[in-house]
């Protein structure tokens, strides 16, 4: 789907020059078309990264996607400036009245802290309720995935021994997943975490239902039974070199860090790395779009509830 996005977000020019499909609110404007919808709360710290990110996959398909940025209004972004957060980003009460086709609800930096301990919790817990009834279906991903059972289906999470760090080996739980469709027997998926959450939890509630798992990294895909909710521990959003500059980022300030496994040839971090979850990532993101948004939303987007 091409992907409108404001005029000037840095964005633009990435994906452009990738050849992805993406269309400026003034082209948008005279295409008579009914849009998707879709709202992201970005919670990640370097937010042009992830709105890159996200919207290159959003963006490549015969029907335009709408994209609006939320941001939390009880904690104010330290690594993007103010003048990009006041030009892109809304706050839940300038977005609360709307319906959306589908929302995504990025990871953060906060997996170690307790759920109730993160500054904008009882904010995102808000939003999180609201979007029961005011979006056809949301898209968790990593922390934000973790969040996300918590709060609807009180599945805990649990710190690992160590640092689950690299691109991993993945197969289909359910292998009829309309989510999955198209996806290899195997497939690499990113992880970057700390934390995870226990199958044995999930599989105790009659609602969910595990879509996707690696014998290393665990439960990947859980959803509701029509795909309201979809928790995605993993991050296929990843670019080539986001590993790679958190591995660096670590190495560089002394902290205990392994090089990501399955990453860099031969483990030789001197070498460019191997994408090997780029096909698998686009399939995701275009299957929800087609299946669990677009599919299922209805024309009328007020009629969502």
């Amino acid at each position: 789907m091409p992907i409108k996005i404001p005029n000037l977000l840095p964005a633009t020019q990435t994906l452009l020059e990738e050849n992805i499909f993406v269309m400026t609110e003034t082209r948008a404007i005279t295409q008579d078309i009914r849009p998707l919808h879709i709202l992201m709360l970005n919670l990640m710290p370097k937010k042009i990264d992830t709105e890159t990110q996200i919207a290159r996959l959003l963006g490549n398909s015969p029907l335009q996607v709408d994209l609006t940025l939320l941001q939390t209004a009880t904690h104010k972004a330290k690594h993007t400036s103010a003048e990009h957060m006041l030009a892109f980003y809304n706050t839940f009460d300038e977005v609360k009245d709307r319906r959306f086709d589908g929302m995504i609800i990025t990871g953060a930096p906060v997996e170690q802290m307790e759920f109730e301990e993160v500054e904008y919790w009882d904010e995102l817990c808000e939003i999180m309720e609201w979007s029961k009834t005011h979006v056809t279906s949301t898209f968790h991903i990593c922390w934000g995935a973790q969040a996300g059972l918590k709060y609807h289906f009180g599945v805990n999470k649990y710190p690992l021994e160590k640092k689950l760090f690299g691109v991993f080996p993945h197969q289909k739980d359910y292998k009829r997943s309309i989510l999955l469709r198209g996806f290899d027997d195997t497939f690499m998926v990113p992880h970057s975490r700390h934390t995870t959450v226990s199958r044995e939890e999930i599989e105790a509630i009659p609602e969910l239902k595990i879509l996707a798992s690696s014998p290393e990294a665990g439960v990947y895909i859980v959803t509701t039974e029509k795909g309201r909710q979809i928790f995605v521990t993993g991050h296929s959003e990843y670019d080539a070199g986001t590993l790679k500059a958190e591995y660096e980022r670590d190495k560089n300030a002394g902290l205990p860090i392994e090089i990501p496994k399955n990453y860099f040839p031969n483990d030789d971090d001197t070498l460019d790395p191997i994408v090997s979850w780029r096909s698998c990532a686009n399939l995701l993101y275009t299957n929800w779009l087609n299946y669990f948004v677009y599919q299922t939303t209805p024309y009328n987007i007020d009629d969502i509830k």
